[in-house]
């Protein structure tokens, strides 16, 4: 008569698995390399929202320029500057940039435009934008101010104005 093999996947041999000791070992590197590399990610994340807030501000002052050739001066918000792609484009839904950045919010900044210096027949002269963070240190470090030149301004501590250093 045969005699039964015994099940392996039950036996105590001390080769047959991983001990708690090492696998403590493997959670315990996981953990160094992940506190290691968030820090880096999140600086590369927030690098990133800077640059797209350096670049959407450079949007908005070549979208004015557009604007003011087509509707005799700046527009009146920002909404106005670009809106839905739906219907022909005047001069309260010009589609000149698109619709998220004309909302005011964009990669992890707010930006708050203001028209200014209205002329005899109604057309603004001029206009200020700042992109500030979102949540500042999360979502971005530096502040960002541009107006009618569109040179473009940075503050490292709180909202930029044209007193600020332009951007090299």
């Amino acid at each position: 008569m045969k005699t039964p093999t015994p099940n392996r996947s039950h036996s105590n041999h001390p080769g047959s698995g991983f001990s708690l000791i090492e696998l403590l070992i493997v959670v315990a590197i996981i953990l160094i390399i992940a506190a290691i590399s968030i820090p880096s990610i999140l600086r590369a994340r927030i690098a990133a929202n800077q640059a797209g807030a350096v670049e959407n501000c450079r949007v908005v002052s070549i979208g004015e320029v557009n604007y003011s050739i087509l509707y005799g001066g700046f527009s009146p918000t920002l909404l106005a500057l670009g809106g839905p792609a739906t219907g022909p484009a005047n001069a309260t839904n010009a589609q000149i940039i698109d619709e998220a950045l004309s909302s005011g919010m964009r990669a992890g900044y707010v930006f708050t435009y203001a028209p200014l210096n209205v002329d005899p027949s109604g057309n603004y002269q001029d206009y200020t934008l700042n992109a500030d963070p979102q949540v500042p240190v999360f979502t971005g470090d530096d502040h960002y101010f541009t107006d009618e030149p569109a040179l473009i301004h940075v503050n490292h501590a709180g909202p930029a104005s044209v007193n600020d250093p332009p951007i090299q």
